[in-house]
């Protein structure tokens, strides 16, 4: 199949998967796939936030990323690898890159309502801010569940498109460590002093199965093209974008594309604003074997990947972008 160059990211209705009508269903299944495997990126609609969810969200965010440093330093855990709470400035890198992005970041983690369940001894406790902004911690975990929840309805229709049972990735995902991350690209106050590489984000393909982001604040996502085109990333206000994760694009031997994508600095007259993004990184537990699927290799795409789990695929990834000694 000839490779399709969009222009744009192609948009979805989530509602047509799940309207129960065989045919809207199909075309959505057909569109969704022919989307991750050009570009790896879409953007969707009907996906169950409510705009007040995202807007009372994103307000707790600033609220909290506008605290004192010290104050905000009280959240960070280093130990943990930065699986949870505060991370701090200068902390993480993209992958082959050497110097760090230009960003701070909070991170809200599985929460495992089962306790007979095994996986519930693998994660930490989740961290909230409870004293400076009460509200975060509710609202966090409703969008944590409800993009949780599109994204089982997005990986059903991916195994419909790739032959498989629709639901043979339910119980990969459920209580998988996946990670809601609250993004601050803070101020750039002095341009003329930064590296002559430092980025809000670097280049980089994200790791987990797919990510689901929940608005932006300001332009300058842009994603890698199959040409060597950047193109700029934008999303109406009821949709979320969605993009397919190295771990998926590995499990699929490279048929669904992990797309490489970036934040980049703002024009110098904006540099002194901030941008906040609040993605979901929607990964498995960490016993899923990512070993290739046998329908994803053929004569013509011989086995790209030694086997691995999600969890050694994890450990390894934390390690090369620096949140992991």
């Amino acid at each position: 199949m000839s490779e399709i160059l969009y222009d744009e990211v192609p948009s979805l209705d989530l509602a047509d998967f799940t309207s129960g009508d065989p045919e809207r269903k199909a075309r959505f299944v057909k569109n969704l796939g022919d989307a991750w495997t050009n570009i790896g990126f879409v953007a969707v609609k009907n996906h169950g936030l409510s705009d007040e969810l995202t807007e009372k969200l994103y307000d707790a965010v600033k609220k909290f990323f506008f605290l004192p440093d010290e104050v905000k330093k009280k959240y960070e855990i280093p130990e943990i690898a930065g699986q949870r709470g505060y991370i701090g400035k200068g902390k993480e890198q993209a992958k082959g890159h050497a110097v760090p992005d230009l960003k701070e970041f909070y991170h809200v983690g599985q929460e495992v309502t089962d306790p007979n369940d095994p996986v519930k001894a693998e994660y930490p406790e989740n961290v909230f801010p409870d004293a400076e902004v009460p509200e975060f911690k509710p609202l966090a975990l409703e969008a944590y569940r409800t993009l949780e929840k599109a994204g089982v309805q997005l990986l059903r229709a991916a195994a419909l498109y790739l032959g498989l049972d629709e639901h043979y990735f339910d119980d990969k995902v459920k209580f998988g460590n996946s990670i809601l991350r609250a993004i601050h690209y803070f101020p750039i106050e002095n341009p003329d002093a930064l590296a002559p590489d430092a980025v809000r984000a670097a280049a980089h393909g994200d790791i987990n199965l797919i990510t689901l982001l929940m608005g932006a604040s300001a332009e300058g996502l842009q994603v890698l093209r199959r040409d060597g085109k950047w193109i700029p990333i934008t999303a109406l206000p009821e949709q979320v974008v969605v993009n397919v994760g190295d771990m998926l694009e590995r499990h699929t031997n490279n048929r669904l594309k992990s797309t490489i994508h970036r934040v980049v600095n703002p024009p110098r007259e904006k540099m002194g604003t901030s941008r906040f993004s609040i993605p979901f990184f929607m990964h498995p537990r960490s016993e899923m074997n990512l070993a290739c699927l046998p329908n994803c290799i053929d004569e013509a795409h011989p086995k790209a990947y030694p086997d691995i789990t999600a969890g050694e695929f994890l450990n390894e990834r934390l390690r090369e972008i620096g949140l992991k000694k």
